[in-house]
């Protein structure tokens, strides 16, 4: 996100120029920020969960349980993983809207 940030700087001048607020900019690479976790952890999961019942579909040595998705787990794993986007997002998101539109537009 922090190089995403950088990368656009010329849009988020441009914005705050056009009246944008530092809430709006702020609100715009936080959510970002959270949807990217989310919706990778959510790629993540399905595929584990597929992988799981490919595996499930092999003959098991004796001793050995079928690994099974818990979805309690899954939860949980997604839950923590949108809680780490969001504290990951809050530092470039702050530093999108703290940035001055002429500053913003002046850089290459």
């Amino acid at each position: 996100m922090l190089v995403s940030v950088t990368e656009r700087t010329r849009e988020i001048g441009l914005r705050k120029a056009l009246g944008a607020t530092n809430r709006s900019i702020l609100t715009q690479f936080f959510l970002e920020g959270i949807l990217l976790t989310v919706l990778s952890g959510g790629i993540g999961m399905a595929g584990a969960a597929s992988f799981m019942a490919a595996l499930g579909m092999l003959p098991s040595p004796p001793g050995f349980d079928t690994p099974k998705l818990v979805p309690s787990s899954a939860a949980l794993a997604i839950g923590c993983l949108a809680l780490a986007g969001l504290v990951a997002g809050l530092y470039p998101a702050r530093k999108a809207a703290m940035l001055q539109p002429v500053e913003a537009l002046r850089k290459e």
